[in-house]
């Protein structure tokens, strides 16, 4: 007769889930720092990206930068949240990571693959951070269960 073992079911899928909470901070952090640094690039010299005449969402490139830097800036803060396993980074998380979106769609004319590319991390990251429960997370200060 065989037994069936339903601690190490639940210990493989909190491992899954925390791995799926550290790619996301990861990818969180990463995305946060290139933001950051298209940002000042932006804000620094605006004649690095070259605008698409006639677009529907032209704004000034400093505006872009400003925008872009504050969202690395909060993509980055966030994703020491996400390290800690906390709710708010989640939900934050996921916010962001939708602006982040949102921007990089808007300021597709200025510069298109690198906007394609931000918009799928950030998909990817809502993603991870959508498809676990709270309570497959594993918290870096809990205690061991009692066995």
């Amino acid at each position: 007769m065989t037994t069936t073992h339903p601690d190490s079911a639940r210990t493989s899928l909190r491992e899954w889930a925390t791995g799926v909470t550290v790619f996301a901070a990861i990818m969180l952090m990463i995305g946060g720092i290139l933001d950051l640094m298209r940002g000042i690039a932006e804000i620094a010299a605006g004649d690095i990206f070259v605008p698409t005449r006639n677009y529907v969402f032209a704004f000034d490139l400093t505006a872009w930068g400003w925008i872009h830097l504050t969202l690395g800036v909060l993509a980055f803060v966030v994703s020491f949240g996400l390290f800690m396993a906390a709710t708010w980074a989640r939900v934050l998380g996921v916010g962001i990571a939708g602006l982040v979106i949102i921007a990089h769609f808007l300021s597709l004319p200025y510069y298109p693959v690198w906007s394609i590319v931000m918009i799928t991390v950030s998909g990817f990251v809502i993603w991870a951070l959508c498809v676990m429960r709270k309570d497959d997370v594993f918290v870096p200060f809990e205690s061991p269960p009692n066995t």
